[in-house]
């Protein structure tokens, strides 16, 4: 398995132009978030969480996070709380009845893809999962390395 410092580095080959890495800033999070809404549609009526009701994002987000911590144990930690903050999202959307909450990250959803061809194309290059899927799970991690270098955290 490699480490996540190759996956990292790997990763990174692909997104060297400052427009497409501006472009995954805003992007990858969005599909991340969209995603979890996705998921947090399917509700899981057998369990309770903290007086939610149980939902598949939960238990998508569980394996996620442990994914996360055999690669890096520090970056599974703001992994965690990046996964907390959309459950948050999803509830107060959901909540809100501003519109069903798949529609709403539809719509985030394809727009964010959009975004992300077209940084590719500025940049030249393909999107990394087209040689591995595992690297839709890097990009987030990707992001999140660069917040921790900024504030001098290891991973």
């Amino acid at each position: 398995m490699k480490t996540i410092y190759q996956w990292l580095s790997e990763y990174g080959e692909s997104h060297q132009n400052a427009t497409n890495k501006a472009v995954h800033s805003i992007c990858v999070p969005l599909i991340f978030f969209s995603i979890v809404g996705f998921f947090y549609s399917v509700k899981l009526p057998f369990f309770n969480v903290l007086g939610v009701e149980g939902n598949l994002a939960m238990l998508m987000l569980t394996f996620t996070t442990f994914y996360y911590f055999v690669l890096s144990k520090s970056l599974s930690i703001g992994m965690f709380v990046f996964s907390l903050i959309c459950l948050l999202l999803c509830l107060a959307i959901e909540s809100s009845g501003i519109a069903p909450l798949w529609q709403f990250c539809s719509t985030i959803f394809i727009f964010a893809w959009i975004g992300q061809f077209w940084g590719h194309k500025v940049e030249g290059r393909k999107p990394s999962f087209f040689k591995d899927l595992q690297f839709l799970m890097i990009g987030p991690a990707w992001l999140l390395s660069f917040i921790y270098q900024r504030f001098g955290i290891t991973f």
